[in-house]
């Protein structure tokens, strides 16, 4: 087999399973959060630091919201049997960065590594994720590449792959539709909430020896999980969520 066939079969596997994977480094969090310290011994400083890495992975957020709430329907989707693409999308964050969500995925990633504090094991993730975007990438743009032959290759030659180039910035050709990205991102919204949630509990009960639970992070955590499960209801019993060509 080929050095390109290889990649392509392992994106190809890779992305089947992309929505589970990264969850094999929950363990690996754990394990960096046992020799947990507040810093300077502060819980304020603490607690400043956790937002700013909360802030870091709401970007990533944003930059996936900004690409789903302009593209339309069969692009950008959430499908893991096969690559899928009825259109290319060269306008909006796709005229910048030719793969938006991918870079959304990697703000989170990065909020989340931060938290730690330990500069190491976030030059880890970003190093896995690298490696394991970078075959997902080229299955992708290798299936858009036969599908849309000259004007992905147009699109591909000009639009950076990973670092956005915002003096390229087009109009989106849609206009935001915030019911689309209700239906497609508010799990990823509660999940980055569930996840700094789980981290600040653990990480504040190593430190005190007992089990601690920050009421901030409490509150928040079920204000987001009441929005996961009113909109995941719309979603599965309504069509209200449901826009034509979205």
């Amino acid at each position: 087999m080929t050095l390109s066939n290889d990649f392509k079969r392992t994106g190809n596997w890779l992305f089947r399973w992309r929505s589970y994977l990264p969850l094999l480094l929950v363990p690996f969090f754990i394990i960096v959060l046992r020799d947990f310290t507040y810093p300077y011994g502060s819980h304020s400083l603490d607690l400043l630091w956790e937002i700013f890495c909360l802030g870091v992975s709401f970007t990533g957020l944003t930059v996936r919201i900004l690409t789903i709430g302009h593209v339309p329907f069969g692009t950008s989707g959430r499908n893991t049997a096969t690559q899928s693409a009825n259109v290319l999308n060269t306008t909006g964050m796709y005229s910048v960065v030719r793969h938006p969500l991918y870079l959304g995925n990697f703000l989170i990633w990065m909020g989340i590594s931060l938290f730690v504090r330990i500069w190491w094991f976030s030059l880890i993730i970003l190093f896995v994720f690298w490696l394991y975007y970078e075959r997902i990438i080229y299955a992708e743009e290798e299936f858009l590449r036969q599908k849309f032959g000259e004007a992905f290759l147009d699109w591909a030659l000009k639009t950076p792959a990973f670092i956005p180039d915002f003096k390229q910035w087009k109009s989106p050709a849609l206009p935001f539709c915030i019911r689309t990205v209700l239906r497609r991102e508010y799990s990823t919204y509660f999940a980055i909430i569930a996840v700094f949630t789980a981290l600040e509990i653990i990480a504040a009960s190593l430190v005190e020896r007992r089990l601690v639970i920050d009421y901030l992070w409490l509150g928040l955590f079920l204000v987001s999980l009441t929005f996961y499960l009113v909109v995941r209801f719309i979603k599965k019993r309504t069509d209200w969520l449901k826009v034509s060509g979205r």
